[in-house]
C-alpha cells in the first residue's frame, strides 16, 4: 500500500508474555519491535500490550515491578529515537513510592516522553485492586501527523465516560494496550467499536496472546476508524498487526455528523 499524505502506519505488537520474567519479556519485545521497523520502513507508531514486563504475576509484583519504570523508560526512549518512530509502550508494572501502578508511557520520534498514564479502573476479576494502586487522572498526548491521543488501558474501555472526556478535550485517537482474556471476544470488539463510533475517533488497541497462568488471551488487536470500520485486526497468535490511519479523517467525520455540537450536557443526569 502506498502511503498517502497525512497518513501514518501503526503497528500493534501482539505478543505473548512470560509470566513473572521481566528480562525475557524485554528481550522478546525488543525483538518484535526490531522486526516491525525492519518490515515496515514507513512505520510511524508502534503500540505494545498491557503489563508486558511481568504479566499478571501479581503475588510477586512488588519484587518484579520496574522501580520508577527506569529500565523500561530508558529502553523505550532510546528505541524511539534510534528508529525515529513514536512508541506507546503498552503498560508495565511500575513501583513508585511504595505502590505498584499499571502504567503506560509514550514517546515521540525524538525519544521524548510525552505521557505517563496510570490505569484508572482496576479489574476485580483479575485481583488488580488487591495489588495495584489506581491512577488519579486521564491523560492526553501529542504524536506526529496531528494525532492527539487519549490513554486507556484494557478495563478502562468499559467506562464510556473516560473515552468521551478524552474526546471532548481534543483526542482524535484512543490507544488501548490490553490483556483481554477469553472468552469475551464479543465484548472486546463491541466496546472498542462503540468507543470509535460514539466519539468519532480512531481506536488503536493492542491485546496480548498466549497463556498467563490459567488465563488464555486471544489477541484480535484492532485498529478502528472514526466511522467504526475495522482498518486492521489480528488473529489469535503472535503477530505484528499493521494499518494506516489518517488523523484528518476524524475532523471530516465530526463535520459530517456533528455529535459534539448536538450534545445537551445540561440535561444529562449528574453522578450522585
Amino acid at each position: 500500500m502506498t502511503q498517502q499524505q497525512g497518513e501514518m502506519r501503526v503497528a500493534l505488537i501482539q505478543a505473548d508474555i512470560q509470566l513473572g520474567d521481566p528480562e525475557a519479556n524485554h528481550q522478546h519485545m525488543q525483538s518484535l519491535l526490531e522486526r516491525a521497523v525492519e518490515q515496515y520502513p514507513d512505520l510511524g507508531l508502534a503500540v505494545l500490550p498491557e503489563m508486558w514486563n511481568t504479566g499478571y504475576a501479581l503475588e510477586q509484583i512488588h519484587e518484579l515491578a520496574d522501580p520508577e519504570g527506569e529500565h523500561s523508560r530508558a529502553w523505550l526512549s532510546a528505541f524511539a529515537k534510534k528508529h525515529q518512530i513514536s512508541i506507546v509502550g503498552g503498560s508495565i508494572a511500575e513501583k513508585r513510592k511504595g505502590e505498584i501502578y499499571n502504567t503506560m508511557y509514550a514517546y515521540d520520534r525524538e525519544g521524548r516522553e510525552v505521557t505517563r498514564y496510570d490505569k484508572l479502573h482496576l479489574f476485580r476479576l483479575m485481583d488488580e485492586e488487591k495489588y495495584l494502586h489506581p491512577g488519579a487522572e486521564p491523560e492526553i498526548f501529542e504524536l506526529e501527523n496531528g494525532l492527539t491521543a487519549g490513554a486507556s488501558i484494557c478495563y478502562d474501555i468499559r467506562f464510556p465516560e473516560l473515552a468521551r472526556t478524552l474526546a471532548l478535550n481534543g483526542a482524535k485517537a484512543l490507544i488501548v494496550p490490553a490483556e483481554w482474556p477469553k472468552p469475551r471476544l464479543h465484548h472486546w470488539r463491541t466496546l472498542l467499536t462503540a468507543r470509535a463510533i460514539e466519539n468519532q475517533m480512531y481506536v488503536i488497541a493492542c491485546n496480548r496472546v498466549g497463556l498467563g497462568g490459567d488465563t488464555e488471551f486471544f489477541g484480535h488487536s484492532l485498529i478502528i476508524d472514526p466511522w467504526g470500520e475495522i482498518v486492521a485486526e489480528g488473529g489469535e497468535g503472535e503477530e505484528i498487526v499493521t494499518g494506516m490511519i489518517r488523523p484528518s479523517l476524524v475532523d471530516e467525520v465530526r463535520g459530517r455528523i456533528p455529535v459534539f455540537e448536538d450534545r445537551r450536557p445540561g440535561l444529562y443526569f449528574r453522578e450522585k
